[in-house]
């Protein structure tokens, strides 16, 4: 890649804020950028990648995205999307040679692709009270508390890892749709 036209911040220059984050990131394109990108170790071309958003946004496997799909994405990405991508330091971009590259920043944004509404149910917060119901009920088992006795510390150990369990399998299914890939066509599987 070519630093002439260009220089990437490194992390003693300075962080990427939030800001710039979101604004780099509101935009969907942008998102399967980083997504195909964290994939691949070495640079990519931008026509593979324009392929590969093109299904993405299509919904539509690789091999039938159509000529005017992928030059709708191509031109986009070229002219737009990559040049801001580049200019925050999350992409590295050689026009020249028409591949895109990771930097250091690719691989910390891949936290923000998950999506996260604003009526998300606080998982953390029922992790704590979760441990911390465990944690109590413990310790009055151990104190030989009277209601708490009429099931045996094995007993309550079963309801204590079922409980985790179902809470912990749920919290993985709901947000399953929570992901990039949400529309059926996942940026799972990388169609060369």
């Amino acid at each position: 890649m070519s630093n002439q036209t260009r220089r990437v911040p490194t992390r003693g220059e300075g962080e990427l804020s939030k800001g710039e984050i979101f604004d780099v990131l509101q935009n969907q394109r942008r998102r399967y950028v980083l997504e195909y990108l964290k994939r691949f170790e070495e640079p990519v071309e931008l026509s593979d990648l324009a392929t590969q958003v093109a299904a993405w946004e299509y919904q539509t496997p690789v091999e039938e995205v159509t000529n005017d799909q992928k030059k709708r994405v191509y031109t986009t990405l070229q002219q737009t999307h990559l040049c801001k991508m580049e200019e925050a330091g999350i992409v590295e971009y050689d026009a020249d040679e028409n591949l895109v590259a990771r930097t250091p920043y690719t691989e910390e944004l891949t936290v923000y692709l998950e999506i996260v509404p604003g009526s998300e149910f606080p998982w953390r917060e029922f992790y704590l009270s979760l441990g911390s119901i465990s944690c109590a009920v413990v310790a009055a088992l151990w104190t030989d508390l009277f209601p708490l006795t009429l099931l045996t510390p094995l007993e309550w150990a079963t309801v204590i890892a079922v409980t985790f369990t179902v809470a912990a399998a749920y919290h993985t299914y709901s947000g399953a749709d929570m992901q990039l890939g949400d529309d059926g066509y996942a940026p799972d599987e990388i169609d060369r």
